[in-house]
């Protein structure tokens, strides 16, 4: 008989996805994701559905955008109306725990998660917004009857130790008791401490990375880099060798012949280059992110270049435990693409974006471009719009760091029709109604520090989370 796989998901906060080794950053901060990538499957070009910390965590517990379950800001509580990803694998007969950030139980604060407000997962060790009620050195979670847990330790050390010592114990329970397990272990790192506005590394790892290049856009555009890079880099490397120490205990307690690890982040970081924080924004440096699955039917798979996008994460998990996929979701099961069956498989990618910040809008992601169209200022507040005007134009293969905006280039007229016409069908596709699209005016085309139309970038406050 064959037995369910665990599933082990690690997931990491706005990491930018060219930080990674297997993307081209030279500095060596993740050997170990590197190497179980190219053991596994990795998904090159994936993309975050809605650069947001509480949006994109609904997308990857209910399948669905962020805006048609109303989770498209912060402070929004997950969508109930349908079961979510720890209620389906509960009733396929699986242990569910939850570790870290959860950042989707509306109006309770930084700290404990009602019962009710915990997607169904059964284990728990973990606090709404972990950069509320901690630091780097003062890890504080909660667990299953909201009673605070100190840990010990950097926090990711401290988070890595408490999933560790959960792992050993499900490797050492009876058989009669045994049950396979979904782990869901969410970081805050390498997410900025909101309280300082710093990205603290580890003491003394910060000058290991004194010398690390920027990337370009962030050597063009300025923004915070120059000041937080080096403690970003640290977060990462630490990040990594959790990983790497994840991966041991697995070995070590046998688990690893039957269990699918996920490594992915919610959002990337431009480092207030193309607006007043650090995403919220369709570009690259906000909306790609690292993604691999390896062990189990991943193996093997090698690196993918088709259109992949964080929503395809929970019907990925579903089809890899064998749980039936249900209708209604917005992605689609990667797996399929491990056996090189691509037929039909669609060559573009819906991006949201914006919140109760600032006027939502939308972007669509091909192999060559990025187009993009936000709502004016009077759809503040709201998930969605009736008008959107268009605001970005990229060509990724001659520009991918999209430091030349084209949306003004009459050249590029064509291109922007088509460009329009697919994200409309996607918003459709995506239960949106039909809205209009205004033309942006011909113009010079060329490099901004700032691109959001006048009065959408620069009045922004920065949110607390």
């Amino acid at each position: 008989m064959q037995l369910k796989p665990n599933i082990l998901v690690f997931f990491t906060d706005q990491q930018r996805w060219d930080t990674l080794g297997l993307n081209g950053y030279p500095v060596g901060l993740t050997p170990n994701f590197d190497r179980l990538a190219r053991q596994g499957t990795f998904f090159k070009h994936a993309v975050s559905p809605q650069p947001v910390c509480g949006p994109c965590r609904s997308c990857l517990q209910t399948g669905r955008y962020a805006s048609s379950t109303g989770n498209w800001c912060n402070s929004a509580g997950l969508s109930t109306d349908v079961p979510g990803l720890a209620e389906r694998f509960n009733a396929n007969g699986y242990r569910t725990s939850y570790f870290g950030k959860w950042h989707l139980s509306e109006g309770t604060g930084p700290g404990p998660v009602p019962e009710q407000n915990r997607g169904g997962y059964q284990d728990w060790l973990a606090a709404n917004a972990v950069e509320g009620v901690s630091g780097p050195y003062s890890c504080v979670l909660y667990n299953e009857k909201n009673e605070e847990v100190k840990l010990p330790g950097y926090r990711v050390d401290a988070q890595t130790d408490a999933m560790i010592r959960y792992l050993r114990e499900r490797a050492e329970e009876p058989a009669e008791q045994s049950r396979p397990f979904l782990c869901f272990h969410s970081y805050l790192e390498p997410h900025h401490q909101n309280s300082h506005d710093n990205y603290p590394a580890p003491e003394g790892m910060e000058d290991l990375y004194r010398d690390a290049p920027l990337p370009p856009d962030l050597q063009k555009l300025g923004g915070t880099a120059a000041e937080h890079w080096t403690g970003y880099c640290g977060m990462i490397k630490r990040l990594d060798e959790a990983l790497g120490r994840t991966m041991d205990a697995l070995i070590s307690t046998g688990l690893v012949e039957n269990t699918v690890v996920v490594f992915l982040s919610d959002h990337g970081c431009h480092f207030k280059t193309r607006n007043a924080e650090y995403k919220r924004s369709p570009h690259e440096s906000s909306v790609r992110v690292p993604f691999a699955f390896w062990g189990g039917p991943w193996q093997g798979g090698g690196e993918r270049h088709e259109a992949a996008r964080l929503l395809d994460f929970m019907p990925s998990l579903l089809e890899t435990a064998g749980i039936m996929i249900p209708e209604g979701l917005h992605g689609r099961s990667l797996l399929p693409l491990t056996r090189n069956e691509t037929e039909g498989w669609p060559d573009a990618t819906l991006i949201e974006f914006g919140d109760n910040t600032m006027s939502p809008g939308r972007a669509i992601r091909t192999r060559r471009w990025k187009y993009a169209v936000t709502a004016p200022e009077e759809f503040l507040n709201r998930g969605r719009a009736e008008t959107y005007r268009e605001t970005f134009l990229y060509d990724l293969r001659s520009d991918p760091y999209e430091l030349k905006n084209l949306i003004g280039s009459e050249a590029h007229l064509p291109v922007k029709h088509e460009l329009k016409e697919k994200l409309l069908e996607l918003m459709r596709a995506g239960g949106e109604d039909a809205c209009v699209i205004e033309d942006a005016p011909l113009a010079n085309v060329g490099r901004c520090r700032v691109e959001y139309p006048s009065g959408l970038a620069s009045p922004i406050p920065t949110p607390s989370v």
